[in-house]
């Protein structure tokens, strides 16, 4: 099983670079994707990682594309690299010595501030990383984290610095699983995360589990999700806060939930249908100005 979870992760990983680097290539003249505790897996992740970008090469014309390894024993897994990028142009640094001891500092010695920046830091196997260590990513314009982390890890400290902040569960049964989250500071990119999250293959026994679902509702990945944790979220919020827009309720979907907004929508379609909501007004698209209560 866990050679399943690592390639769930892993495939997760790559879709999500697919998607972030031709954006921050566009965006940036520089370009930086930092990939932590890279020996772990004794550099497999690293590698994945490396292949996407090396594919991205051709339009880094005038542009710089590194990568930055970290690790106890980071040296390796460069190695492990050079076989794969032969003479591409992106640049790898690779830093021994830990991640929570070197991250911060080779960031900053790598001048990856205020340039898109991506970090993927997979602890799972270990201790959590310093919230420190996570915050370091936070120098980037625009800056994103993929954070992975131990069963029953408390998620709150890791917010901090990032506006926009999601998890969800890597579930195989009943105990917990490990916590994939996810923080950005662009609205844009936690929409692209959430169509990867729902886009990966299925692999066989494990699945989604929405943090936030009192009921620990089990989610098969799927590009059309289940929508019971997300009907069941969506009527608690409006227990809590009376009543909310349509835009609010997609907005709370995407960021408080592992599902999109579109999903939300389609919910909200069920639910207004059913009579265990209401709207204001009664009639006519649901639209994102549409005022959604319970009856």
């Amino acid at each position: 099983m866990e050679n399943v979870m690592a390639t769930v992760k892993r495939e997760l990983l790559v879709r999500h670079l697919e998607a972030w680097a031709p954006a921050a290539l566009h965006r940036g003249r520089r370009v930086f994707y930092a990939h932590g505790f890279a020996d772990a897996d004794g550099g497999e992740s690293a590698e994945a990682a490396a292949r996407v970008l090396v594919e991205q090469t051709d339009f880094v014309r005038g542009r710089e594309l590194s990568m930055l390894v970290v690790g106890e024993q980071a040296e390796p897994v460069r190695e492990r690299l050079a076989a794969v990028i032969g003479d591409a142009a992106l640049a790898v640094h690779a830093v021994s010595g830990g991640t929570d001891a070197r991250l911060a500092v080779a960031l900053k010695a790598a001048g990856a501030q205020r340039v898109p920046l991506l970090g993927f830091l997979d602890a799972s196997a270990g201790e959590p990383p310093a919230v420190t260590t996570v915050a370091a990513l936070t120098a980037g314009k625009p800056a994103e984290v993929l954070l992975v982390l131990p069963p029953g890890t408390a998620l709150e400290p890791y917010r901090a610095g990032w506006p926009l902040f999601s998890s969800v569960e890597l579930a195989t049964g009943d105990e917990p699983g490990e916590l994939l989250a996810y923080g950005t500071t662009s609205g844009k990119s936690l929409e692209g995360f959430k169509e990867a999250l729902w886009a990966v293959d299925e692999f066989a026994g494990v699945r989604y589990r929405d943090p936030g679902d009192p009921d620990r509702h089990l989610i098969d990945i799927s590009l059309t999700p289940h929508p019971g944790p997300l009907k069941r979220e969506l009527l608690a919020h409006l227990g809590r806060v009376g009543s909310a827009t349509v835009t609010d309720l997609r907005t709370f979907a995407l960021t408080d939930t592992v599902y999109r907004a579109a999903d939300a929508t389609r919910v909200l379609h069920t639910l207004v249908d059913a009579g265990a909501v209401t709207r204001q007004p009664p009639a006519g698209r649901l639209g994102g100005d549409v005022v959604i209560g319970l009856p």
